[in-house]
C-alpha cells in the first residue's frame, strides 16, 4: 500500500455548494438543469472533503489512487476526478452510473503492470484490490455485498508532458464506507401500496446538491420502483404525465411548484390528490413542506389523500406473572379481550405478537406450537416442528414458517384457516426470524443462504381482499457474522437485529436501503422489540430485566418480565 495516500486530499473540511452542472449525478442518466433558488429548507449544510488534483511527477499507482480519492468531491460532476483522466476519457466517463463502496481506502492495494521498466515505459495497467461491501446502482438503490475481495484495472499512459493519466476506466466511482455518507444523502421515494391506503418508502441515495428537489421529482415521475419492491407498490403518476420544466422551484416558505404536462388536466380529484400526497411525502426529506401541482402556471388545486396510520402507539408489550399488556411509565395496561387468557398461559409462553387493533394475539408456547388468542378463545394455529416466532400483519394475518423449511411459509387468516402456501424464500436453506412490516407490504427475515447469515426483505403481493398470494424476489439487506436472536421493525425504514457476537450480544440498527450500525447490547440479551423510532427499541435479558437505550447506554427498566412481546408491524 502506498504510504503517501493523504497527498491527494486537502486536509480541510469545507462547506461547499455541490452544484452539478455537466451531469445531474445519480440516479439520472441525462442532464438536469439547475432549478431556481430553493430558499431556506432548514437542512444541515452539505460538508465535503475537497480532493486535490494530480501532482506533477506522480507515478501510475499514485494517479489511480488520486483518482479514487477524488470521488469524495462531486462538485461539477466530479471535475477533480476527471483531471486524472486523459482528455478523451474525461469527456466520456460517467461517474453517475454506479457507486462501489469498499471497506476502507486505507486497505486498497495498488499494483502497476507497465509495458517495460518504469524509467522507459509510457503505458500499462494499474490493478486495485479492494473489498466491496456495497453498491449503489444507476437509480440510487443501495445493495450490501458480501465483502469479498475484487480487483479493478485501469489503463494508464503518459501524455505529451510526460505525466501519467488514466486512459481507460469503468464508469462509476469508488468510495469507502465512511466517505459514502459524506458524498451521498439518503432519501425515500414514496409509493402507495396496492390498496392506496399506505405509503411505502423506496430508499435511494443521491449526491448532496442544491437541486435535489428536482432530482427527487424526476425520479418519482420517471423511474420505476426498485425491482424487489415493485410487486407490492404502485404510483399515482400516469405514464403520460411528465415534468414540464427541468426545474422544481421552491419558495421561501418551502412550497414546491411542480409544473406538469397538459395531460394532467384530464385527471380527476382522486388522482391529483394521490399524486400530491405521494410527491409531498417524498420531498419532505429535502425540506419541502407543501407541493403545488400546476399546468401552464394554473394551479390544479390538488387535495391530499387519506393515509392510514399503521404505527403502533407508544409503549412496550410485556408478559409478567401477573399481567400482559402495554408497559408505559410504571404501569402495564392490559388488553381487554386477551390479557387474562395469556396470563393464564403464564411461563409456557415464549413469544407473543399482538394484532394492530389489540383484540387478538399470536402466541408461541414452549412446545413450539403457535396459538391465536381472542376474546374467549384459544385456537391452535400451527403445530409444525421447528417453527420460528410468529408475526401478525396489519390485515390480521398471522405468518408462520418452520426454520428448516423456509419455502413452507403460511399466512393464516383470522378464522384460523390457512391461505394457500406462499412460494417464498427461494435458495434459502433456513430462516430464524420473520417480521411483517408496518404497512403489510414487506416482510423482513433472517435467513441462511449457503453458509452466510443475511437480513433480507421481500415484497408481499396481495389480492383485492388483501390476502397474501406471493412474495417478490429476495433483497439482501445486511450480512451477519452469526445467528440472530431477534428481529424487529423501527418505523418504516429501519430494522433492529439482536445478534450473537461470541459470548456477547450486539444490536444492529439497519437501514432497509443503506448501511447499518452496531452497538453493544445488555449482558444476557435474548429478545428485542422495535417501535416508531430507535428510542422505542427494548431488550429483555435472560434475568427478566427490560432495557431501554438512552444514548450510548442501556437503562434498566421493568424487572421480572417473562416475555418481551411485539405488535403487528413492529
Amino acid at each position: 500500500m502506498i504510504s503517501k495516500r493523504r497527498r491527494f486530499l486537502v486536509s480541510v473540511i469545507a462547506v461547499v455548494a455541490l452544484t452539478l452542472t455537466a451531469c445531474a449525478g445519480l440516479p439520472r442518466s441525462g442532464d438536469v438543469a439547475p432549478g431556481l433558488p430553493l430558499g431556506d429548507t432548514d437542512l444541515p449544510p452539505d460538508v465535503s472533503e475537497i480532493a486535490a488534483g494530480p501532482l506533477d511527477g506522480a507515478s501510475p499507482e499514485e494517479i489511480v489512487e488520486g483518482f479514487l480519492d477524488a470521488a469524495i468531491t462531486p462538485t461539477d460532476s466530479w471535475a477533480t476526478a476527471r483531471q486524472f483522466l486523459s482528455p478523451e476519457l474525461a469527456a466520456t466517463w460517467k461517474p453517475n452510473v454506479e457507486v462501489t463502496i469498499d471497506s476502507g481506502a486505507g486497505s486498497r492495494e495498488f499494483t502497476a503492470d507497465l509495458n517495460g521498466e518504469m524509467e522507459t515505459a509510457d503505458s500499462g495497467d494499474v490493478h486495485v484490490a479492494l473489498k466491496q461491501v456495497a453498491r449503489v446502482n444507476e437509480i440510487g438503490a443501495y445493495t450490501e455485498l458480501s465483502g469479498d475481495e475484487a480487483v479493478t484495472s485501469y489503463e494508464v499512459a503518459q501524455n505529451e508532458e510526460g505525466e501519467w493519466r488514466i486512459t481507460r476506466a469503468a464508469n462509476g466511482i469508488v468510495l469507502d464506507a465512511q466517505a459514502f455518507t459524506q458524498v451521498f444523502r439518503r432519501h425515500s421515494l414514496q409509493y402507495f401500496d396496492q390498496g392506496w391506503s399506505h405509503l411505502i418508502p423506496d430508499v435511494r441515495w443521491y449526491p448532496r446538491r442544491p437541486q435535489i428537489v428536482t432530482t427527487l421529482t424526476l425520479a418519482l415521475l420517471e423511474d420505476a420502483p426498485s425491482e424487489w419492491l415493485a410487486t407490492a407498490v404502485r404510483t399515482a403518476f400516469p405514464n403520460d404525465v411528465a415534468l414540464a420544466r427541468d426545474a422544481v422551484p421552491v419558495s421561501s416558505d418551502k412550497v414546491a411548484t411542480v409544473e406538469l404536462t397538459a395531460n394532467a388536466l384530464e385527471l380527476g380529484a382522486t388522482e391529483l390528490s394521490r399524486m400530491r400526497t405521494q410527491l409531498e411525502s417524498t420531498l419532505r426529506s429535502a425540506g419541502v413542506s407543501e407541493v403545488r401541482l400546476t399546468v401552464n402556471g394554473r394551479d390544479l388545486n390538488a387535495g391530499t389523500a387519506s393515509i392510514s396510520n399503521v404505527r403502533p402507539e407508544p409503549g412496550t408489550v410485556v408478559l409478567t406473572e401477573a399481567a400482559f399488556g402495554v408497559y408505559v411509565g410504571d404501569e402495564i395496561t392490559p388488553y381487554d379481550d386477551i390479557s387474562a387468557q395469556i396470563v393464564e398461559l403464564g411461563a409456557s409462553v415464549t413469544a407473543a405478537d399482538v394484532a394492530a387493533d389489540g383484540t387478538r394475539a399470536a402466541v408461541q408456547l414452549d412446545t413450539g406450537v403457535i396459538f391465536t388468542v381472542s376474546e374467549g378463545r384459544i385456537d391452535e394455529l400451527d403445530s409444525r416442528p421447528q417453527l420460528v416466532k410468529p408475526s401478525m400483519d396489519p390485515y390480521g394475518f398471522t405468518w408462520s414458517v418452520p426454520s428448516n423449511a423456509p419455502q413452507d411459509l403460511i399466512a393464516w387468516q383470522a378464522d384460523v384457516t390457512s391461505s394457500d402456501d406462499i412460494d417464498a424464500f427461494p435458495d434459502v436453506s433456513s430462516v430464524s426470524q420473520i417480521r411483517v412490516g408496518p404497512a403489510g407490504a414487506r416482510i423482513a427475515a433472517v435467513v441462511m443462504v449457503g453458509q452466510q447469515h443475511w437480513v433480507a426483505l421481500a415484497a408481499i403481493q396481495r389480492d383485492q381482499n388483501n390476502v397474501p398470494v406471493a412474495l417478490g424476489p429476495l433483497h439482501m439487506v445486511a450480512q451477519l457474522d452469526s445467528a440472530a436472536l431477534g428481529l424487529s421493525w423501527v418505523g418504516e425504514e429501519q430494522l433492529s437485529v439482536l445478534v450473537e457476537a461470541g459470548e456477547n450480544r450486539v444490536v444492529l440498527t439497519q437501514d432497509v436501503g443503506g448501511p447499518g450500525m452496531f452497538a453493544a447490547a445488555p449482558e444476557g440479551a435474548k429478545a428485542i422489540s422495535g417501535g416508531k423510532t430507535v428510542a422505542a427499541v427494548r431488550i429483555l435479558n435472560d434475568s427478566g430485566v427490560l432495557f431501554a437505550q438512552r444514548g450510548a447506554t442501556w437503562q434498566i427498566g421493568l424487572s421480572d418480565v417473562l416475555v418481551l412481546g411485539t405488535r403487528a408491524g413492529q
